[in-house]
């Protein structure tokens, strides 16, 4: 049955945190996520729910928020990126000079189940603090910060009497030119924008004609796309924001050349441009939904080659510990990897080559583990004429 609005009032929509509030579940089904449940928190809300076709014991909507027992495998670990290494401050990463990440929330309209910080969700995480003075005040002494992305946790689950002084302080610091807002909002619950005229105030004031507010949206479906959905992402850029989208490439969800271009072409559709497609990290519990490498590679171009120049803008990525890292080509026998953003200067803008490894899921699994730490890789020229340096643990 379609997800009917009438009874909802403003931000009304019912959120979910328990799997016997999910009576679509079997109770053996229920007994069964339960256990994961209890290791990784489960969130959901009656909007995003209704999206789901039940009867689809596959559906994709389904797998980005309902537990599966394999996320109990031992595979992955908390934080695959090693973000607590670039953490100055608490609630605050400094990763690359000019971009900062302010983690201002511990909690999203819903959970993926594929989430790179589930540890933020978990009773012991002390890695968010509602008190962001620190972070601010580090912010103002580093002067190379020009962008400023609010996380958590998402953002704009927070009250915009909440979100709106934290805009405004960081507005006040003359060297601060973007503000990006990362939020899964428009997807899992687009009323939370359509009933909050004063989100939309706050923006329009805030996104000047120099210094741009943006939406860094997280669309993983087209089935996500509803008419409420675009409604949200219209009144953001009317309001004066740039709406952008990116993607984890998830294994049944939309590891489907297919169901990728047809995302990629309905935001272009839209006016908001696909931005990144991740490939998904190497997280603790997330091996049901991680694809190799190369796979993801071939998934991703088929799906370019069926859309236009403007919907074919996004670049395949890992967030590695040492940088982000696109996945330009895979050939007969090699792979090939440029850094697009680096936490080190010296890999600002290194090419890497390996040998092909169809088994590979991550930027180390291409490294030769008998190489100790530090070493150039083989394929590399340390004097800077070849393809680069690739520090196999990240150093």
């Amino acid at each position: 049955m379609p997800f009917s609005t009438k009874h909802l009032k403003a931000n009304k929509v019912k959120y979910v945190t328990r799997l016997d509030q999910v009576p679509q579940l079997s109770g053996k089904e229920r007994v069964d996520l339960e256990r994961v449940n209890e290791k990784f928190v489960f969130r959901s809300n009656e909007y995003y729910q209704s999206l789901i076709d039940w009867e689809d014991p596959n559906d994709p909507i389904r797998r980005i928020i309902i537990p599966e027992v394999q996320e109990l495998d031992d595979w992955g670990q908390l934080d695959a990126s090693n973000e607590e290494r670039y953490t100055p401050v608490k609630g605050l990463e400094h990763k690359y000079s000019s971009t900062a990440l302010l983690l201002v929330n511990e909690v999203c309209a819903a959970y993926c189940r594929f989430c790179f910080r589930k540890r933020l969700f978990m009773d012991e995480n002390d890695e968010v603090t509602k008190d962001i003075s620190e972070g601010l005040r580090y912010i103002r002494e580093h002067r190379e910060i020009s962008n400023v992305l609010l996380t958590g946790g998402d953002p704009l689950i927070m009250s915009t009497s909440k979100l709106a002084p934290i805009i405004e302080k960081l507005r006040q610091v003359d060297h601060v030119q973007i503000i990006r807002i990362g939020t899964k909002i428009p997807a899992f619950n687009p009323f939370r924008i359509i009933d909050d005229p004063s989100l939309l105030e706050m923006i329009q004031k805030y996104s000047t004609d120099e210094k741009k507010i943006y939406i860094m949206a997280h669309f993983n479906h087209p089935r996500e796309l509803t008419g409420e959905a675009i409604k949200g992402l219209n009144l953001l850029m009317r309001a004066g924001a740039i709406v952008v989208n990116q993607t984890p490439l998830i294994r049944g969800v939309n590891d489907d050349p297919d169901i990728l271009s047809k995302l990629f072409n309905k935001l272009s559709y839209i006016g908001v441009p696909p931005y990144y497609v991740f490939l998904c990290r190497p997280t603790l519990g997330n091996e049901p939904y991680a694809l190799p490498v190369e796979k993801g590679y071939q998934i991703f171009e088929n799906a370019r080659k069926k859309c236009s120049g403007l919907a074919k803008r996004a670049r395949l990525v890992m967030s590695h510990e040492t940088g982000k890292v696109e996945v330009l080509a895979v050939t007969r026998d090699k792979v090939y990897f440029k850094y697009l953003r680096a936490a080190h200067p010296d890999n600002g803008i290194r090419f890497l080559e390996f040998p092909r490894n169809p088994d590979a899921f991550w930027l180390d699994d291409y490294a030769d583990p008998a190489l100790p730490g530090g070493e150039e890789h083989p394929y590399n020229n340390p004097a800077g004429e070849g393809n680069g340096i690739f520090w196999a643990n990240g150093n």
